[in-house]
C-alpha cells in the first residue's frame, strides 16, 4: 500500500515539474518576441544600463537587438532633417563693418560611429526644439567666427571660400554635440552702412559702362567690315577673273608637270624599293652577326662557367685534401708529443721512484749505525766522518797536489818576527793556508786520538 501511495506522489512530483517547466518555456518564448527589438533607418536605437564596450551606451542604426529584461533599456533617436533658420545680424567683418547675413542651416543627427555615441550622450531624451536651439546657439557663434576672419569683398563676391570656412566650422562643432551638417543656404547679405549696395551699384555703374563702349565698338566693327567688303568684292571679283586666264594658261602646264612628276614618282618608287631591298638584306645580315655574337657570348660563359666550377671543385678538393692532411699531421704530432710526455713522465717517475728508495735505504742505513753507535746521533756522525777521513785527507792533498813554482823572487826586507827573514815563512804561510786535519775534526765535532799529537791551545789560537 505504501509502496502505490509512493510511485503516486513521484508521479505527482513529475507531473508538477513537467507543468513549470513548459509554463518557463511558454514564457520565454513569449517574452522573446517582446524584448527583440528593431531600429528603422530613419532612427537610431540607444540601448543604455549592463551594455558591451567603453561607453555607457550602445548604438545601433538599423538591425535588430535583444533587450535584456530588468538590466536594459531603449530609446529612439529621429534621423529626420532639421532646417534651422539663423538670421544673424550686425556680425562685425574684418573691417570692423556690421553686417546681416540671413541663412538657413540644415542639420540631423549624425550615423558616424563615435559622433552617434556623442549624441546618445547629449541627445537623448531632448525634444526637437530643443536640438534645434542648441544646434542654432553653435551655429551662431561659428558664423560670426568666419565674418570676423574675412573682409566683405570676399564674403559678397567669393561665396563658395565663405560657405566653405562656414560648413568647415559649423560642422566641426555640431559633431561635439552629435550632428551632422547637411546644407548652407545664405539668402542675403546686408550692411546698414550702404557699403555692399555701393559696390553693387560701382559693379552696375561698370557693366553699364562696358557695355554701352561694347555696342559702340560693335557698330564701329560694322562700318569698317561694310566697308571691307565692298572692297573685298571688288578684289575678288578683279582676281577671279585674272585666275580664269591664269587657269586657262596654266592647266598645260599643269599636265606636263604632272607627267614628270609621275615619272619622277615612279623613279622615286624605284630607288626606294631597291634601297628598301639592300636595307633589309643589310638587317638581316646584322641580325645573323648579333645572334652569332649572342651565341658565341653565351657559349665562352658557359665554358668559363665550365671551367671555373672545375677548378672550384678541384680547389675544394685540394683543400679538403689539405686539411685532411694537415690534421693527420697534428694528430701524429699530438700523439708523438703524447708518447714522449708519457715517457719523460714514466723516466721522471722511475728516478724519484729510485731517489725515494735510495734516501729510504739511507735513511735505513743511518739508522743502523744510529743503533751502533748507542742510540746516539752525534756518534753515528762521527763514526759515519771517521770512515770519510781518508777521503778528506785525499781532498786536502789533491789541492795542492799539482801546485808548480818554478822560479820564486823574494826582496825580504828582514820585516818577519822577532826580526826573522820573510822569505822562511813563505811556504809554510802557504801550507797553513790548507785547513789542517785537527781544525777539520773540530768542525765536525770531533778530536784527534792523542797518540796523534796534541795540539797546543795558543798555537790553535793563533
Amino acid at each position: 500500500m505504501l509502496s502505490i501511495l509512493s510511485a503516486t506522489a513521484v508521479g505527482t512530483i513529475f507531473a508538477v515539474l513537467g507543468i513549470v517547466i513548459l509554463i518557463a518555456l511558454l514564457g520565454v518564448a513569449l517574452l522573446i518576441p517582446t524584448r527583440l527589438k528593431k531600429c528603422p533607418s530613419d532612427k537610431i536605437m540607444v540601448v543604455y544600463g549592463k551594455v558591451s564596450g567603453q561607453g555607457s551606451s550602445q548604438c545601433l542604426h538599423g538591425g535588430t537587438k535583444f533587450i535584456w529584461p530588468f538590466f536594459q533599456a531603449y530609446q529612439f533617436l529621429d534621423l529626420t532633417p532639421m532646417s534651422i533658420s539663423v538670421d544673424l545680424r550686425q556680425a562685425l567683418s574684418r573691417q570692423n563693418i556690421r553686417i546681416d547675413v540671413p541663412s538657413v542651416f540644415t542639420v540631423a543627427i549624425s550615423t558616424e560611429e563615435g559622433i552617434m555615441q556623442n549624441a546618445a550622450e547629449r541627445l537623448l531624451g531632448l525634444k526637437l526644439q530643443d536640438i534645434q536651439n542648441l544646434a542654432k546657439d553653435v551655429i551662431f557663434g561659428q558664423l560670426r567666427l568666419v565674418i570676423a576672419t574675412m573682409d566683405i569683398e570676399e564674403i559678397n563676391t567669393d561665396r563658395d571660400k565663405f560657405l566653405e570656412a562656414v560648413s568647415r566650422n559649423v560642422e566641426g562643432e555640431l559633431k561635439k554635440i552629435g550632428l551632422k551638417l547637411i546644407n548652407v543656404n545664405v539668402t542675403d547679405i546686408n550692411d546698414e552702412s550702404g557699403y555692399i549696395d555701393a559696390l553693387g551699384k560701382e559693379a552696375a555703374a561698370k557693366a553699364i559702362n562696358d557695355a554701352k563702349k561694347s555696342v559702340a565698338e560693335k557698330n564701329r566693327d560694322g562700318s569698317v567690315g561694310e566697308a571691307n567688303a565692298q572692297s573685298d568684292q571688288r578684289i575678288q571679283v578683279a582676281g577671279a577673273n585674272l585666275k580664269a586666264v591664269e587657269g586657262e594658261n596654266l592647266s598645260y602646264a599643269s599636265m606636263s608637270q604632272s607627267n614628270a612628276s609621275r615619272r619622277e614618282i615612279e623613279a622615286e618608287s624605284l630607288r626606294r624599293a631597291t634601297a628598301a631591298e639592300k636595307i633589309a638584306t643589310a638587317k638581316a645580315l646584322q641580325e645573323a652577326y648579333a645572334a652569332e655574337e649572342e651565341a658565341e657570348t653565351k657559349r665562352a660563359a658557359r665554358e668559363s662557367a665550365t671551367l671555373k666550377a672545375d677548378v672550384i671543385v678541384r680547389t675544394e678538393i685540394e683543400k679538403e685534401k689539405l686539411t685532411l692532411q694537415a690534421e693527420a699531421e697534428a694528430e701524429q704530432i699530438r700523439r708523438k708529443a703524447k708518447g714522449e710526455a708519457d715517457a719523460i713522465y714514466s723516466k721522471l717517475q722511475a728516478q724519484a721512484k729510485g731517489t725515494v728508495e735510495l734516501l729510504s735505504s739511507q735513511a735505513k742505513g743511518f739508522g743502523e749505525i744510529v743503533v751502533q753507535a748507542g742510540g746516539s746521533a752525534d756518534g753515528a756522525v762521527k763514526l759515519i766522518i771517521a770512515d770519510k777521513i781518508e777521503d778528506l785527507v785525499k781532498t786536502q792533498v789533491e789541492a795542492i797536489k799539482n801546485l808548480k813554482i818554478d822560479k820564486i823572487t823574494v826582496w825580504d826586507s828582514m820585516g818577519g818576527k822577532d826580526g826573522s827573514s820573510t822569505t822562511a815563512n813563505f811556504m809554510s804561510s802557504m801550507f797553513k793556508a790548507v785547513p789542517p786535519l785537527n781544525e777539520i775534526f773540530k768542525m765536525s765535532g770531533m778530536q784527534l786520538p792523542e797518540y796523534l799529537g796534541k795540539v797546543d791551545a795558543d798555537a790553535t789560537q793563533e
